[in-house]
């Protein structure tokens, strides 16, 4: 079993003992029960929405060859090289710079572009990002970073709670919205500490590596991170509870690195990527 499986299944694992151990707690035996059945449902929840949510949050919708034609000609390119089944396409119309892969395996995999991207970025930088997603998904790093999205959004979507509180006779219409801002504060944190325990800033770098030496190109992907990393400070994604637990998904950190936002960094800083890629092109003679 690949490793990011392995990690995959431990995380479920903990999680799901987590819930299991505070209902138990808090409970009792009538805890322990519904700890189980409510661990019961997290797993099968993960089953089922695997990254779904994360294109959901993006907005994202499939698109076709006859609408994306060079952008179906890139990815069939490199999937052909790296012997790779082609991924599903998807478009998100978001005008921040940046590109995501999902799912449990390569034959199951989904990669997903925004407009932003497609706009920024000439066919070579084009190439290079696309080629980082395409190692991400042959990696596995998809199936684990795409349970941990899932996880951590399972976790936030918990301060919907505040809409079923009673509020008696009173009509102050933003309580609802006050207590749903406490509550996140609250389990924002632990959605962070999924993604923080899930995901390895190392994979950024290795993804970078592969990229490279599927395209023959250091320099191409290293010229898409800086244009990227330019286009999220301009148009970064707003703080927003599903985007929030995405963003590790994503081949560059999409929000401002202050308040919540700097919690959920999953992502070495840009400069190194570049450095190590400038680097590797001075090792391979490349321009």
């Amino acid at each position: 079993m690949h490793r990011n499986a392995i990690r995959a299944a431990g995380l479920l694992a903990g999680v799901s003992a987590l819930v299991i151990a505070l209902c138990w707690i808090c409970g009792g035996f009538a805890g322990l029960q519904l700890g189980i059945v409510l661990a019961i449902g997290l797993n099968g929840a993960v089953f089922l929405f695997t990254g779904s949510m994360a294109l959901r949050a993006m907005r994202a919708r499939a698109v076709s060859e006859i609408e994306q034609p060079d952008l179906y000609r890139i990815v069939r390119e490199l999937a052909t090289e790296a012997r790779q089944p082609m991924p599903r396409l998807y478009l998100s119309p978001t005008p921040a710079p940046n590109a995501f892969a999902i799912g449990r395996t390569p034959r199951t995999a989904a990669l997903c572009c925004t407009t932003g991207l497609l706009r920024s970025l000439n066919e070579r930088e084009l190439r290079g990002v696309l080629a980082h997603e395409l190692a991400h998904v042959r990696q596995r790093d998809t199936l684990l970073s795409s349970v941990v999205a899932t996880l951590a959004a399972l976790i936030t979507s918990l301060t919907a709670l505040a809409l079923l509180l009673p509020m008696g006779d009173s009509e102050d219409q933003d309580v609802p919205s006050l207590l749903g801002g406490l509550l996140f504060l609250l389990l924002g944190p632990l959605a962070a500490v999924v993604i923080q325990a899930g995901v390895t800033r190392a994979r950024e770098y290795r993804a970078d590596v592969a990229a490279a030496e599927l395209t023959g190109d250091p320099i191409g992907l290293a010229n898409a991170l800086r244009k990227i990393e330019v286009g999220t400070r301009t148009h970064p994604l707003p703080a927003e509870r599903p985007l929030l637990t995405a963003g590790h998904l994503m081949i560059a950190h999409p929000f401002p690195e202050h308040g919540m936002c700097r919690l959920f960094v999953a992502h070495p800083p840009t400069a190194e990527r570049i450095r190590r890629l400038q680097k590797l092109a001075e090792q391979w003679g490349v321009r």
